[in-house]
């Protein structure tokens, strides 16, 4: 049986095709578009999974559709109806798209494919938990899924057994964890929906000195972690902002305009709202642990990927195991919408796998040596084929000579982080790499961090952290690692040995790699050790600001071209800057990058 699952018209539209339970791809469709979060239909992410498993659309027996489009707008209409007339403005622009578009998505899906077979619609939260449940590797679990809003639900728990999943209670729109985190996205200037973890990178550098009053005042947290948001400060049930006057006036004037300079009441604002998460999500999970005696818990939603509240989730929490699905936002949606077919709709078993069914998260396009080849003497490109028994030695040669190389090997990967097949890698013993690679290959602020990888053997010896994270989701301490001074200024006082993945906080959003999930990667990490003695490397995801993560050859060719990336590897195949006598023209300065983006 084969079952197509999709995730759209929203942000981050993605589709994956699963067969006989088995997650054969997934893929979002920014990849293929170039769009950031690009939310249309995933028509290229569509046919990327079709033809990976070598099969057309009149081979499928279902597609799944990762919420139910009336439902949700009922919710629209219930809510401008309570807000009237106040949301007026919001209606007139909503409407247009609901009445042309999203009330016809069943014969929107039907036509776009061609497919006049069953088109399934569970729950956008049913979505969440079933991408959580059902691809880890427990047998039984409590699942947790948190997000903004779907149809009603905002936060939803329940248990997993076998194939069933069984929703427990839910927390209802406009009171979201979810918005709650993204009305200070958009009051810190960075953009709902993308710019959250920049809000979390920037938590580090501030002080809690808010927190009591967001409790007082913006939220009403009870024990077992549910809650109420008081929606005098809150506009976005009936307008197209997400904070009003009140808002501002609580906290110390207008928003920050986007890219306007940081100061310190945004870090402080950003701390105690991640301060307040984080103990919004520790008592939510200790409700559930005890509603349900379970030792395990699966995560899902776009709040499931807040690294830190995970981090000390998993230290302070009641649980003995976490697994966060990957794809935790709405582009999981689609594989959860998959996976709910294959054991809800089509009532098939259920067999847990370990370490679990996301094949490491690579589940999107490759490119095999012979097509990369074709692209590289297509394009006339000099480059020097190294070969892959000699590639982990050869790269770990200029790592160590402080070069930065994007890495472009195998499966893409499903989900926002790079973890090891699309990334842009370096020594992170350098105390200039971070703001080097900010700036002049990322395009980005220089406060944000980077996140290690390293051997899965030696995580331990390096961090505080004692089981997997292979899908970048914890974060954990640096063992070592001093830090001081007060807010930007303290990216210059942290002391660490690995100071480049060292946030300000003496932490690290940290990658273990497993041999036998990715071993051209692991083997790379072994030979950086070998010849460093550290078995870390810097692994940021290989795109420039507000462009999605490379797919293709070309799409790393151009970011290399267009970067001070000093090295690209694609596959067996190797090109150097060296090779280019233009490449420094071709390529921005530091200082003209800050300067151009507003950035420091």
């Amino acid at each position: 049986m084969t079952i197509l699952g999709i995730s759209c018209w929203y942000h981050d539209a993605a589709a994956c095709l699963v067969r006989d339970g088995r997650i054969v791809a997934a893929a979002q469709e920014e990849r293929f578009s170039r769009i950031k979060h690009d939310p249309s239909f995933p028509a290229r992410a569509i046919d990327y999974c079709l033809r990976e498993a070598r099969v057309t659309v009149d081979d499928l027996d279902a597609v799944a559709f990762y919420d139910k489009p009336f439902l949700k707008f009922e919710r629209l209409l219930e809510t401008y109806l309570a807000y009237a007339p106040a949301g007026l403005p919001s209606f007139l622009k909503a409407m247009p798209l609901w009445l042309k578009q999203k009330l016809w998505i069943p014969d929107l899906i039907a036509r776009e494919l061609g497919f006049d077979g069953p088109i399934l619609f569970p729950e956008h939260h049913e979505s969440h938990a079933a991408s959580a449940f059902y691809p880890s590797p427990f047998e039984e679990a409590a699942f947790l899924t948190t997000d903004g809003v779907g149809e009603w639900a905002t936060t939803s728990y329940g248990v997993g057994r076998g194939r069933e999943l069984a929703m427990h209670a839910e927390i209802h729109f406009p009171h979201s964890l979810g918005l709650l985190y993204s009305a200070f996205t958009y009051f810190c200037g960075f953009k709902v929906n993308s710019g959250e973890y920049k809000l979390m990178g920037l938590a580090p550098y501030g002080e809690p000195r808010y927190v009591q009053a967001i409790l007082d005042e913006l939220i009403d947290l009870r024990a077992d972690g549910s809650f109420r948001l008081n929606m005098r400060y809150f506009p976005y049930p009936a307008g197209l902002r997400m904070t009003g006057r009140r808002f501002a006036a609580r906290f110390g004037g207008p928003p920050r305009a986007p890219e306007g300079p940081l100061t310190q009441r945004e870090m402080d604002l950003a701390r105690s709202v991640q301060a307040v998460t984080e103990e919004v999500v520790l008592r939510m999970a200790r409700h559930v642990h005890a509603e349900t005696g379970l030792p395990n818990l699966c995560l899902a939603g776009g709040v499931a990927l807040n690294c830190v509240a995970n981090g000390r989730l998993l230290r302070e929490g009641p649980f003995e195991r976490l697994w966060i699905q990957p794809a935790a936002g709405d582009a999981g949606g689609a594989l959860g919408a998959a996976l709910m077919a294959w054991h809800g709709w089509a009532a098939q078993p259920r067999t847990p796998l370990a370490p679990d069914a996301m094949q490491g998260a690579y589940l999107g396009p490759a490119f095999p040596e012979d097509a990369i080849a074709a692209f590289l003497t297509g394009a006339g490109l000099p480059f020097e084929h190294v070969g892959y028994a000699d590639l982990p030695d050869r790269v770990a040669a200029l790592l160590a000579e402080g070069q930065v190389v994007g890495w472009f090997q195998g499966r893409m990967e499903f989900g926002p982080r790079a973890l090891g097949h699309r990334s842009i890698l370096a020594d992170p013993r350098g105390r200039d790499v971070q703001r080097t690679v900010n700036l002049k290959i990322k395009f980005r602020e220089s406060f944000r961090p980077f996140a290690p990888s390293v051997t899965a053997e030696r995580a331990a010896d390096v961090f505080d952290l004692d089981v997997p994270s292979p899908y970048m989701l914890l974060v954990a301490g640096v063992r070592g690692a001093t830090v001081g001074g007060e807010g930007l200024d303290r990216l210059r006082h942290v002391d660490s040995p690995v100071p480049a993945v060292t946030h300000v906080d003496g932490s690290a959003r940290v990658q273990t790699v497993d041999a036998a999930t990715n071993p051209l990667f692991h083997r790379l990490l072994r030979a950086f050790e070998a010849r460093t003695g550290c078995p870390v490397l810097v692994n940021t995801s290989f795109n420039v600001r507000g462009e999605p993560i490379v797919c293709t050859p070309e799409d790393a060719y151009r970011c290399f071209r267009r970067t001070h990336l000093d090295a690209l590897v694609l596959g067996p195949f190797l090109l150097t800057k060296a090779m280019f006598p233009d490449a420094e023209a071709a390529v921005l300065s530091a200082e003209a990058v800050a300067q151009t983006y507003g950035l420091d």
